[in-house]
C-alpha cells in the first residue's frame, strides 16, 4: 500500500515514447513541474497530451513542447505560449481544441468509467458539425479536421455526444498526500488535477508534504488513493518553486 517512489526519474521512467498523458494544472498553477522536468530529462517523445493548456514558453509542458517531444495536444486554451501557436499553425503539432467545461467532464467521465455523455456545449458550432482544424499542412491548408459528432434531442433541446478520456499515464501535483495515495489539493491549484488523475491508468503525483495514513481527515481528501499509483515527495525547495503566467499589482 506504500506508494511513495524514491524520486521523479524513477516514477516516470516507464513512460514510453508515444504514450498518452493527462496533466493537471491551469496555466502554471498546480502543474507537476518536477515530473515534467524528469520526463524531459529522460528523452521521452511522441507524447499525446491532454491538459487544459500547454504551459508557457520555457515552463511546464512548454519545456516538452519546445523540445519537440509532444505530437498531439487535447486542450481548451492555446494562449500564453507562442511556441504552441507556431507549431500548430506550421503543421508540426496536432491540436484538438475542446470547450473547457467539456474537457473537464471528459476527463471525469473517463475516470469514472463513463464512455460518453451528452452536453449542450458546442451545439450549432464546428465543435458539433466538425471541421475544426486538428492539423495544418505546411502550405496552410487543413490536413486533418475534427469529424462531425452525434446530435440528439432531449426535452426539446439539442445535445452533442462527447467521449470520455482515459490516458496511459497522468501527472499531477498535490499539496498533501499520504502513503496510500490519498491527495489534498490547495485552493486554485486543484483546477484540473483531480480530473486528470482520475483519467490516467497509472497516475503519478508529486506531493509537497507526505504524511502517514490516517493523518488526513477523510472529509478533507479531494482524491482517494484508488486513483493514484505513485507518490513522489518534493523537497522544500521543489515545493516552493511555483510560478504564475502574469502578476498584476496595485501601484
Amino acid at each position: 500500500m506504500d506508494k511513495v517512489i524514491a524520486g521523479a526519474a524513477e516514477a516516470v521512467g516507464d513512460i514510453p515514447d508515444g504514450a498518452s498523458l493527462a496533466v493537471g494544472g491551469f496555466g502554471l498553477s498546480g502543474i507537476p513541474g518536477v515530473l515534467i522536468e524528469a520526463l524531459h530529462a529522460q528523452g521521452t517523445s511522441g507524447l499525446r497530451v491532454v491538459s487544459n493548456n500547454c504551459g508557457v514558453d520555457g515552463r511546464g509542458l512548454g519545456v516538452l513542447l519546445a523540445s519537440g517531444r509532444i505530437s498531439r495536444v487535447t486542450s481548451s486554451y492555446v494562449g500564453e505560449n507562442k511556441e504552441f501557436a507556431r507549431q500548430y499553425m506550421s503543421g508540426e503539432l496536432e491540436v484538438e481544441l475542446t470547450p473547457q467545461g467539456t474537457l473537464a467532464e471528459r476527463l471525469r467521465a473517463g475516470g469514472a468509467g463513463i464512455p460518453a455523455f451528452y452536453t449542450p456545449a458546442g451545439v450549432g458550432t464546428q465543435v458539433a458539425r466538425g471541421g475544426l482544424p486538428w492539423r495544418y499542412a505546411p502550405d496552410g491548408s487543413v490536413a486533418a479536421a475534427s469529424p462531425p459528432k452525434e446530435i440528439r434531442e432531449f426535452g426539446g433541446r439539442a445535445y452533442v455526444l462527447e467521449h470520455g478520456i482515459t490516458t496511459d499515464f497522468a501527472l499531477v501535483r498535490a499539496w498533501r498526500g499520504d502513503r496510500h495515495g490519498n491527495l489534498v489539493f490547495r485552493r486554485a491549484a486543484a483546477n484540473f488535477s483531480p480530473l486528470a488523475a482520475m483519467a490516467g491508468r497509472v497516475t503519478v503525483a508529486e506531493v509537497e508534504e507526505v504524511v502517514e495514513p490516517g493523518e488526513l481527515a477523510p472529509d478533507m481528501v479531494h482524491l482517494p488513493g484508488v486513483f493514484v499509483q505513485r507518490i513522489v515527495e518534493l523537497t522544500p525547495t521543489q515545493a516552493a518553486d511555483k510560478h504564475i503566467e502574469k502578476r498584476t499589482v496595485r501601484s
